[in-house]
């Protein structure tokens, strides 16, 4: 139970017509069904406490999602509708989007920053064309 707990991020997922949303203080990602607005179906996944922002891989199915104050990237598939991954990173990551690009290594990444160093962390998001990569930092 938290007295006061926020939202952090609420996304739009390209999978299914329901948003995404990190109740900060919780640890709580709750995926809720608008199909009918008027009966809202809501799914809770556990994470991680203190959720932040986070963005989505190249391929719009999984959203990554910092839990800064526990030193986790959350991995969500949207497609799938479940907490894949919860690798744990560099000290308080703190992503904004983050970003993506084609590792000639790794395969497709998922980059973002932290706060209080100079710290990237680099997370593998193609877990059918790069299995050994996939959500490892």
């Amino acid at each position: 139970y938290h007295p006061e707990p926020r939202v952090a991020a609420i996304v739009a997922s390209h999978q299914h017509p329901e948003f995404i949303v990190n109740v900060k203080e919780t640890g709580k990602i709750l995926l809720v069904n608008y199909e009918d607005v008027d009966n809202l179906n809501v799914t809770t996944i556990g994470a991680a406490r203190y959720l932040h922002d986070g963005g989505w891989d190249v391929t719009k199915r999984y959203f990554l999602t910092a839990a800064n104050q526990s030193d986790r990237i959350a991995v969500i598939d949207s497609k799938e509708r479940k907490l894949v991954a919860m690798p744990e990173v560099t000290k308080i990551p703190h992503p904004g989007r983050g970003a993506n690009f084609n590792d000639p290594e790794f395969g497709p990444v998922w980059v973002t920053s932290a706060l209080g160093n100079a710290n990237i962390t680099f997370l593998g998001t193609d877990p059918e064309g790069h299995p050994q990569h996939a959500w490892k930092v």
